[in-house]
């Protein structure tokens, strides 16, 4: 019987920030001395991962995955440019959509001992961020785009579409790589944001010297430039402007979109 259990182990990693496996072996390595681990830890140059904690991850790749009538996106994160294009780095994001994909978006957590692993080999703070999983309505047609950089992924889209085909659903996916949306329609913005931005517009308009009598016609109309820059339906489609997005489906309707782009 080991002379530790497993929460001196979760201790030990969260002292140095060393990986599951490196923090299990320093104890039996150590007959269960914490000390001694934590200097064990040190002399194999595998303590430390702690201190990169605070370290902003805002680089990293994103991957994304089909399983049958569900799909993923995760975004794991990094420090820098050379890391987030490290083979292990990028093979082990794909793994993770994968494992979302397949069994469901607390998977992700499954390859904690993996990251912490990459933590101490590629000495960065790395971790998990956005992640995203849709299980397919009856009938609904899926629309993926992954926008690879440097052999990475860097910009990934999920679209659920009822009611029109494969490469309808790929164009609107594309389109959001594109636009990048951030709400389906109108109705789905905040009132907070709506407020708050229509209170902006007003001030802008009184401030250019706009006639009093014109203002409710004028901030009216950027709202309406404001909520097409927001909302996927309103927006003029990327291929072809002269159309929205919702001319281009006409009777099919989009369940819900995704979006994921590194550092965004």
């Amino acid at each position: 019987m080991p002379s530790f259990t497993a929460k001196d182990v979760q201790a030990l990693r969260q002292a140095t920030g060393a990986g599951m496996m490196d923090s299990k072996r320093a104890l039996e390595e150590n007959d269960g001395d914490m000390d001694a681990a934590k200097q064990w830890l040190r002399e194999q140059g595998l303590a430390g991962a702690a201190k990169r904690a605070d370290r902003e991850a805002s680089q990293g790749a994103v991957a994304l995955a089909t399983d049958g009538a569900a799909a993923a996106i995760v975004e794991l994160r990094c420090e820098t440019d050379f890391v987030a294009k490290a083979d292990s780095f990028v093979s082990l994001a794909d793994e993770l959509a994968y494992l979302v994909a397949s069994k469901g978006e607390a998977a992700a957590d499954d390859r904690a001992d993996a990251i912490d692993d990459l933590k101490t080999t590629l000495k960065e703070n790395i971790s998990i961020g956005r992640v995203v999983r849709f299980d397919l309505a009856p009938d609904a047609k899926l629309g993926t785009y992954l926008h690879v950089q440097a052999g990475r992924g860097v910009n990934a889209v999920l679209v659920e579409l009822q009611g029109g085909t494969d490469e309808l659903a790929h164009d609107v996916a594309v389109h959001v790589a594109f636009a990048r949306p951030i709400y389906l329609r109108r109705d789905d913005v905040p009132e907070s944001e709506i407020t708050t931005e229509r209170a902006t517009v007003e001030a802008i308009s009184r401030n250019e010297g706009k006639p009093e009598a014109a203002l409710p016609k004028i901030v009216e109309g950027r709202m309406n430039g404001w909520f097409k820059e927001r909302c996927l339906l309103e927006q003029a489609y990327a291929k072809d402007e002269k159309r929205t997005i919702a001319d281009l489906i006409g009777k099919a309707q989009i369940l819900r979109f995704a979006q994921v782009v590194v550092g965004g």
